[in-house]
């Protein structure tokens, strides 16, 4: 799998944003170097956020800040080895982390899944999800509706296009899947209910910490960093200018916990009353970077500069969760095709009357939810399909039909999931 994904923003200098004096300086001498030799150019602000899921070294950390200060999970955290770990590939050798956030669900990165707005989304079909309990059998379970090609129908996600460029929906980057057996039971992580404006004082207070597997960190061993310091702004980049890079900037988390490839979908975490909670999703990486323009061509490109590593904070999706958790997800191929019907019929494209979950029904299901103000979910339900049902008689002025789930019957391929090729070259090797 491609080990870093990055998203880019490109800037004139009329809308970018005021430079800090440092860096204006900076950039004056620069441009007094090129007006000496009768150049002309511009100053061009650069935006970039890296997951760790972009093409780069296998051994190499994406953004360690400092000394790396990762350590192997410490014994008074061996619990975690039953609440965290590796969501993988085999045809493409994806590997991320991901953890539990019910008996059947983990949480982890969108990006791990769908890979972004440019890229073809990878087939859920051959993940799977591995625990590694110390002292203890592993244990793994594929996504939910394996089997049948339904697995997209049981991931509720952020964005199934996460956008490159700003506005960068990374707030979006999350995504929550149901799981065919329980291998979570009893060791769900608890979703914390702080405020994002909270958690730089819990990190101030070194409260914070991460753990999660790294492609360069042991032999796939969990590791811990710690503490982690959240703050808005970094380096001489302000937050007023960052936040303008986001979608949802208030649900973004610049964090400093040292992350390395695989480390996507990872949590962060702060010690409640009664155990770990989950403040966030590490996600990737946000640097910035200068470029100089003559006559609107790049004339020089000058080094990125990391300024943080970035999480999604649990309050983008802690509703969905609630949802996904007492949802009864449509089972049967016939049951997608009259969603689909139904959708078209109240003016939503839903795409071909095919009974596939794919991208263009999650998006006419989020349309639906959104015009009828509910929690947008994308999730293909019993629930949803009753209630296009009632709107449907009432339009045609019936009584709706109370229909059974026929047993039993087919369901749709997720067309829209094709492998994509990758360079790790291996399937993720675990303790045994």
């Amino acid at each position: 799998m491609r080990d870093f994904i990055h998203f880019a923003s490109r800037r004139s200098e009329g809308d970018a944003p005021r430079p800090a004096p440092r860096l204006r300086a900076a950039i004056a001498l620069i441009l007094a170097g090129l007006a000496a030799t009768g150049a002309q150019a511009e100053p061009i602000g650069r935006a970039r956020f890296l997951s760790e899921n972009e093409t780069g070294t296998l051994a190499r950390p994406v953004a360690v800040f400092g000394t790396d200060d990762r350590l192997a999970l410490p014994a008074d955290k061996d619990a975690l080895t039953k609440s965290i770990g590796l969501l993988y590939d085999t045809r493409s050798h994806s590997v991320c982390t991901a953890f539990c956030v019910g008996d059947d669900v983990i949480a982890t990165a969108g990006h791990c899944l769908f890979r972004t707005a440019d890229e073809r989304p990878l087939r859920l079909k051959g993940f799977q999800f591995r625990l590694q309990p110390r002292n203890a059998p592993p244990q793994s379970s594929p996504i939910a509706g394996s089997g049948r090609n339904a697995e997209a129908q049981h991931v509720a996600n952020g964005s199934q296009k996460l956008r490159v460029r700003p506005p960068i929906d990374a707030a979006a980057d999350w995504a929550l899947v149901r799981l065919m057996k329980p291998v979570c039971k009893g060791h769900a992580l608890a979703i914390s209910r702080q405020p994002e404006d909270e958690l730089i004082k819990l990190s101030a207070a070194q409260r914070v910490y991460q753990v999660a597997y790294h492609r360069d960190f042991g032999n796939w061993d969990l590791a811990l960093g710690a503490p982690c310091a959240i703050r808005r702004s970094f380096n001489g980049a302000d937050w007023s200018a960052i936040s303008k890079d986001f979608v949802d900037a208030a649900h973004v988390i610049l964090h400093t916990c040292d992350t390395g490839g695989a480390s996507s979908g990872s949590p962060m975490l702060i010690d409640g009353p009664s155990g770990p909670e989950v403040i966030g999703i590490n996600v990737g990486t946000y640097l910035q970077s200068r470029v100089l323009t003559q006559h609107g061509e790049v004339v020089h490109r000058y080094k990125s500069e990391t300024v943080a590593n970035t999480g999604v904070a649990a309050g983008a999706f802690r509703d969905t969760l609630d949802a996904l958790a007492r949802a009864d997800i449509l089972a049967a191929r016939t049951e997608i095709m009259e969603l689909q019907t139904l959708l078209a019929a109240a003016g939503y494209d839903a795409g071909p009357r095919d009974g596939v979950y794919g991208g263009r029904l999650n998006t006419a299901i989020r349309a639906f939810e959104r015009a009828e103000g509910r929690k947008e979910t994308g999730l293909a339900t019993t629930v949803l399909l009753r209630r296009l049902n009632a709107l449907d008689a009432e339009r045609r002025g019936k009584s709706p039909g109370v229909r059974a789930r026929p047993p039993n019957v087919e369901t749709g391929s997720v067309g829209s999931h094709d492998v994509t090729n990758d360079i790790m070259g291996r399937t993720p090797r675990v303790p045994r």
